[in-house]
């Protein structure tokens, strides 16, 4: 059997209001190897300012907490799949909540990956990396700076 190419690093969107939880994740992406950047906001609404930003470049991958202020991840995840420049972007929803409501409804919303909280550190790199085994390789995420 071939060996997997190791996973390369990319640019995160990390949506998350908890500071601790924030510079846990960030660290853990970057010290790991899963991430060339972290880019923080803490809330649905700065998350969209970020995004359609013309002068900031797409991520990669956004990871996701749902309970946060002013617009929660619910109604983000909603929002970016209903957006034709945001909804190739996948999403790894990193929460507290683990009632089936939530994740069924997570991935109806099409996230990518439903993380629980306390996470599991290697459980949670791995459900990125397979994010980019399964499907950055074979998408090609709109980049508004790509265009002539």
């Amino acid at each position: 059997m071939a060996a997997l190419a190791a996973p390369r690093p990319y640019d995160i969107l990390l949506v998350e209001d908890d500071a601790a939880d924030a510079m846990l994740i960030q660290e853990a992406l970057l010290q790991r190897g899963a991430a060339r950047t972290v880019s923080q906001v803490d809330d649905g609404i700065a998350a969209l300012e970020y995004l359609r930003d013309p002068s900031r470049r797409a991520p990669d991958l956004i990871v996701l907490d749902l309970n946060m202020p002013r617009m929660n991840g619910r109604e983000l995840l909603a929002v970016l799949k209903n957006d034709d420049d945001l909804k190739a972007i996948p999403v790894v929803v990193l929460t507290t909540s683990g009632a089936p409501d939530d994740v069924s409804d997570a991935y109806r919303s099409h996230s990518n990956a439903y993380i629980t909280k306390p996470v599991n550190l290697d459980d949670f790199i791995a459900a990125v990396q397979s994010i980019d085994v399964f499907f950055l390789d074979t998408a090609t995420p709109y980049r508004p700076d790509d265009q002539a």
